[in-house]
C-alpha cells in the first residue's frame, strides 16, 4: 500500500535503486524492501497480524491465511472467465500497480502474462514470495498515506480492502490520480451479507449473525467490511467513465475456511469478546453451513472504469 513517508528504520532495498523505471529519489522517498524491521509481527490468539502500521487491517497474515487467500483468488479468477481483470484495455499494459497486493500471487500471475509490463504490488505485510518474475516488485506501504507523485500506471487493481479503509473516496481520488489518461481502474470487493437465493437459508442463521457482527465491529473503527454495493458510486465521484459492474456469488467454501479470520481481531479487539467465546460461535457457524439443505452464498462486486483520454479541468486528479 502506497505511502511516501516511510520510517526512518526501514531501509531500501539497494537491488530497487537501480530500476531505471522510477527514479532514485522517488524510489528512496516512497519505496521499502521487505526488511526484517517490517517482519517483526504479532501474535494474538494463535494467529499472527502484520507489524507495520499495526491496527490498520485486522485480519491475520499467517501461512493459514495465505492459503485462503490464494483459493479465493483462483476462485475469482475462475468467476471472471480465467481472466485476470475485466477492464478492456485497449493494448497489453506497460506499468500495473496491484494495491494490497496480499499474497502477490496476482500481481506475480500478471507479471507472467505481461513480461513486457512492469508491476509493482505494495501492501502493510511483507509477505510475499523472494523469488518472482523480474517485471514484478514489491513494496511495503500504506494505501491510506498520500501516494507519490511518478509515472502513472495503464491499470490500477484493487481488490480484497474490505475493513481496511477509513476513507474510501480518497482511495478512489487517489487511484484516478495514479492511473494514466486512457488507463483503468479496478476494484473487487464483498458485500457482508450471507443469504440463499432459494430462502434455504433460516433468518436465525449464526452466519447472518456473524456478519452483522462484523460489520458492527467494522463499523465502529470506522472501516466498513461491505464496499461492494458503493464501489461504483465512488468510482464516479472520483471522475472515471465507462464504469461497468459485475456481481458474482461466492459459495461457502472460502468462507468456512476463512471464519477465524474473519472475526477473530474484529471480535476481539473492538466488540471486547474473548477468544473461547469466538471460537464457540465460530463452530456454530460452521455447523450450520454444513447443513445441505441450506444454500448460502455471498456477492462480490467488481467495478471497472476507465480515465478520460482528455480533461477539461488538468486539476481533475488531485488527491
Amino acid at each position: 500500500m502506497c505511502n511516501p513517508a516511510i520510517q526512518s528504520e526501514v531501509e531500501v532495498d539497494p537491488a530497487l535503486e537501480s530500476d531505471s523505471a522510477l527514479g532514485t529519489d522517488d524510489m528512496q522517498s516512497y519505496s521499502t524492501s521487505l526488511a526484517s524491521s517490517v517482519e517483526e509481527y504479532k501474535v494474538e490468539h494463535g494467529r499472527r497480524f502484520h507489524a507495520y502500521r499495526e491496527g490498520a487491517y485486522n485480519f491475520p497474515n499467517d501461512d493459514k491465511e495465505q492459503d485462503r487467500l490464494d483459493m479465493v483468488h483462483h476462485m475469482q479468477i475462475l468467476a471472471k472467465g480465467n481472466k485476470l481483470f475485466l477492464s478492456p484495455l485497449s493494448s497489453p499494459p506497460k506499468r500495473i500497480l496491484d494495491v494490497g497486493t496480499g499474497t502477490g500471487i496476482w500481481a506475480i500471475e500478471a507479471g507472467d502474462a505481461y513480461p513486457d509490463a512492469e508491476i509493482v504490488g505494495n501492501d502493510l505485510s511483507p509477505i510475499q514470495p523472494r523469488w518472482v518474475p523480474p517485471n514484478v516488485r514489491f513494496e511495503v506501504d500504506d494505501v491510506e498515506s498520500d501516494w507519490p507523485a511518478r509515472d502513472p500506471f495503464d491499470l490500477v487493481h484493487v481488490r480484497y480492502m474490505a475493513g481496511s479503509i477509513a476513507d474510501w473516496p480518497r482511495l478512489f481520488r487517489q487511484a484516478f490520480a495514479a492511473t494514466k489518461p486512457g488507463g483503468w481502474a479496478e476494484f473487487s470487493d464483498y458485500e457482508m451479507n450471507y443469504y440463499s437465493d432459494d430462502g434455504s437459508m433460516p433468518e436465525d442463521s449464526n452466519m447472518k449473525k456473524l456478519a452483522e457482527l462484523l460489520v458492527e465491529g467494522c463499523d465502529k473503527i470506522g472501516r466498513t467490511v461491505s464496499p461492494g454495493p458503493k464501489l461504483k458510486g465512488w468510482m464516479e465521484q472520483a471522475g472515471f467513465e465507462n464504469i461497468q459492474q459485475e456481481i458474482g456469488a461466492f459459495n461457502f467454501v472460502q468462507t468456512y475456511e476463512g471464519l477465524e479470520a474473519f472475526v477473530l481481531a474484529v471480535f476481539t479487539r473492538i466488540l471486547g469478546w474473548t477468544a473461547d467465546e469466538v471460537q464457540v460461535f465460530i463452530a456454530k457457524c460452521r455447523a450450520d453451513m454444513k447443513k445441505k439443505d441450506v444454500h448460502m452464498v455471498l456477492n462480490f462486486w467488481v467495478v471497472y472504469g476507465q480515465r478520460p483520454e482528455e480533461e477539461e479541468d488538468p486539476k481533475a486528479a488531485a488527491v
